[in-house]
């Protein structure tokens, strides 16, 4: 359902390079990008639903685990994490393929569908959180890096392992990583109005979402 006095954003636009304080300004105001396009927009169908978009962040000073992260985080304790520049190999492009036939519909054909060619630095910093288990792949998300914040871009996982996790289990180290190197936000993503796929991403304390004005309010899910 379309909020009153509603107003349809549908912007996009192509930046192979975008400084740090330009990416925490473009993320205040709703953008997102996948490689070198950025978009934001409203407005988005569900399969054949119309929805709301929001965009969520976390203000990381107000942020604790909830039990179930911190459950979470003990599960995983016994796997390898490591935090790097971002970087696409052919691991990768194994795992990213094993990971998206977990989808239906909206199958993407590639990591490059959300990646530039050169990750670490185009068009902004990039940063990877990669989990291995007895040296295989089993994990990895990737996040952009401003000076105030950090934003979530992509994260896979292998589906055999159904019991860890494992894409929570990314972003809370994504999480730790903006607390511990000073960000005041860690910015989510975009999920819908009303029950979808996303709505693992409004079960975060201290979120607030953004009305697509100028105001980040309060967000309770």
């Amino acid at each position: 359902m379309l909020h009153e006095n509603f107003r349809l954003i549908n912007e996009e636009f192509n930046a192979d390079h975008v400084l740090p304080e330009q990416m925490d300004a473009l993320l205040e105001l709703g953008w997102r990008h996948f490689g070198t396009h950025f978009f934001r927009y409203n407005v988005g169908f569900l399969e054949v639903d119309l929805r709301f978009v929001i965009p969520l962040r976390i203000r990381l000073k107000d942020f604790s685990f909830s039990k179930s992260q911190r459950k979470v985080l003990r599960k995983n304790q016994d796997l390898d994490v490591t935090i790097s520049p971002a970087e696409i190999t052919e691991e990768v492009e194994d795992l990213f393929d094993r990971h998206k036939a977990r989808f239906d519909h909206s199958v993407p054909n590639s990591i490059f569908d959300f990646m530039s060619f050169e990750p670490a630095t185009v068009p902004c910093e990039a940063k990877e959180i990669r989990v291995t288990r007895n040296g295989e792949l089993v994990a990895l998300s990737y996040f952009d890096v401003g000076i105030s914040s950090t934003s979530g871009i992509y994260g896979m996982f292998d589906p055999a392992i159904t019991d860890r996790s494992l894409g929570i289990f990314t972003m809370l180290k994504e999480i730790e990583y903006s607390i511990g190197t000073g960000r005041e936000f860690y910015y989510l993503g975009y999920a819908y109005e009303g029950e979808s796929f996303y709505d693992y991403k409004k079960r975060f304390r201290a979120s607030e979402a953004f009305d697509w004005d100028s105001d980040w309010t309060d967000f309770s899910g």
